[in-house]
């Protein structure tokens, strides 16, 4: 016999979970105690609870599992929702215990009460409460499968504080096999025909195939062998670079948010797409114009492993809810189709466009300096298996066009666009990713929503990069304001006041860097890569007009 405690430790153990990340709470004061005392699983003691759970949902993204974050009740887990919202709407698997309550109190709206099954009922697949002993191991394996299964999400664990000091003999429930579906014989054959027949199919490729490429290294390859011998371009999607080598002569473009027009409409002539574990949201479709939602304007093939998904949002010509990576193995034990030469002009067409758009070219800004410079001189210096994260904003777009990224590359961002994603993200891939290169790219109004976890970073010897881009606004907003109203001001409702980022770093105890000037980018950039003893800040007063990688503000007066 044990108490609930030592038996969610033994059950997290049982999971091969061996950190959690948290901001101490009362409410579960009794797990943190048994796991200090076992020392078997680390706490990482965090700063603001959205910052755990995105260290949560990154450390989970890492490993294609469940990153487990501990809050505790009302304000402890109001702080994480954000970070929730993200792993739900970015089909990340996240297992979030929460602290409630006593059960004598249930009902009497005691400190801090809440009901987690409504607030959370949007933004997670389950909420489990657990109300007696005998439950909790249970709980916790069905929150894992839960959590890791179909469309991958978070799932809430909600444990009532006066629990984990009762006694049980419940048994440790151990983890369910992981499931992967694959599809019907039919089904190939129909797609391997249409495949055939096309002369300028797309292939998209997203979230699912990459987690599926963190458990298998075959299935990249497996990609690339089907890219290259049915001669079939390859786009990864929103937030997914890594998936395919943009050097790759099969590099379809990338097909994030806001697609630049000179490929986008090179792109709308396809015949075929072929969506290879993407989900398919308004960023990737370009706002449900590319494919044209609900009917499709071209012939279109959704495989997602989760048949629910498939058929929601767009009628597809073909429907595979199967694991993506088995569609692919499955083509390639078919013949290759006689007449792939037909679509070699389609390839080399789209990656023309891509590789125009990747040139490592910008023109000078007089109002701070272009931020392409930074993002080109920091691709000199990155590693093969570097990790960049991102945060939310215009400054993303640089990224996505001046990075070479690679196949061994790892990348973390919010997919749905949360600010304050890019620093927790970052610690969390310097605690999993030990002595690989970590660069954090981050504006300056995420900087000030996580940028605090910069604490725990030093607090456990992570040393990532951190390259804030201040242009003194929110930029994202100050471009949609500008696109939608051109006629009306709206510098008041987009303009920041900063701080001075390189000697904030400094009170942390980490480097800080300032880029003043297009001359400084170099020997910044230089100085940043060749500190590894702790996290470096670079300061880049970056311009304003410049608004992204693809644009300006056509009249620069709008921003005084």
């Amino acid at each position: 016999m044990g108490s609930v405690a030592q038996l969610l430790a033994d059950s997290l153990e049982a999971h091969s979970i061996d950190q959690v990340f948290c901001v101490p709470g009362e409410s579960y004061i009794g797990l943190t105690s048994a796991l200090v005392e076992r020392e078997k699983v680390r706490i990482i003691v965090c700063r603001h609870e959205a910052g755990a759970a995105f260290m949560a949902t990154a450390d989970g993204r890492l490993q294609n599992r469940a990153g487990v974050v501990l809050v505790s009740r009302g304000p402890g887990l109001a702080n994480g929702l954000v970070a929730i919202h993200s792993a739900y709407h970015d089909a990340t698997p996240l297992v979030v215990i929460i602290g409630q309550v006593e059960r004598a109190d249930f009902g009497r709206l005691a400190l801090q009460e809440q009901n987690y099954s409504l607030l959370l009922a949007d933004i997670t697949k389950s909420v489990i409460e657990v109300n007696q002993p005998e439950m909790a191991s249970e709980a916790i394996a069905r929150a894992f499968h839960m959590a890791e299964s179909s469309t991958q999400g978070p799932v809430a664990v909600v444990i009532p504080e006066d629990l984990f000091d009762e006694e049980t003999h419940a048994p440790v429930i151990m983890p369910a096999p992981k499931l992967s579906s694959s599809p019907r014989q039919e089904d190939l054959d129909k797609l391997a025909k249409m495949i055939s027949r096309a002369e300028r199919p797309l292939i998209l490729v997203g979230g699912a195939l990459l987690a599926e490429s963190l458990d298998n290294a075959d299935v990249l390859s497996d990609l690339n062998t089907l890219s290259e011998s049915w001669v079939l371009p390859i786009s990864p999607t929103h937030r997914r670079p890594q998936l395919f080598d943009s050097k790759h002569p099969n590099y379809g473009g990338y097909m994030g948010i806001r697609v630049p027009s000179s490929l986008l409409d090179h792109m709308k002539t396809t015949d075929l797409m072929v969506v290879l574990g993407e989900r398919m949201t308004d960023t990737v479709s370009q706002s449900y114009k590319f494919p044209l939602a609900p009917t499709p304007q071209f012939f279109m093939v959704h495989i997602w492993p989760d048949a629910d998904e498939i058929g929601r949002v767009w009628h597809p010509n073909l429907g595979i809810p199967a694991s993506p990576h088995n569609v692919i193995k499955g083509l390639l034990h078919k013949s290759i189709p006689k007449d792939i030469d037909k679509r070699k002009n389609w390839v080399e067409t789209l990656n023309k466009e891509h590789k125009k758009l990747l040139s490592k070219e910008w023109n000078p800004t007089t109002d701070g300096v272009n931020f392409a410079a930074v993002v080109c001189e920091v691709d000199k210096y990155l590693e093969k298996d570097a990790t960049i994260t991102s945060d939310a904003g215009n400054f993303g777009s640089f990224i996505h066009r001046y990075i070479s990224f690679g196949q061994k590359h790892v990348f973390l961002s919010s997919v749905v666009g949360a600010m304050g994603s890019g620093m927790p993200m970052a610690v969390a891939a310097g605690l999993r990713r030990p002595g690989t290169q970590t660069v954090c790219f981050i504006g300056d109004g995420g900087i000030l929503m996580m940028g605090n976890e910069i604490a725990t970073a030093v607090q456990y010897g992570v040393n990532p990069i951190i390259i804030i881009a201040d242009n003194s606004m929110y930029g994202t907003i100050g471009m949609h304001s500008y696109v939608r109203y051109p006629d009306k001001p709206f510098m008041q409702g987009t303009k920041l006041t900063n701080p001075d980022f390189a000697a904030w770093a400094r009170s942390f105890g980490a480097e800080g860097i300032t880029i003043q000037t297009e001359a400084d980018v170099s020997v910044a950039i230089d100085k940043a890569f060749s500190i590894r003893v702790k996290p470096v800040v670079v300061h880049c007063h970056t311009s304003a007009v410049q608004m992204s990688a693809w644009r300006k503000y056509e009249r620069s007066e709008t921003l005084t």
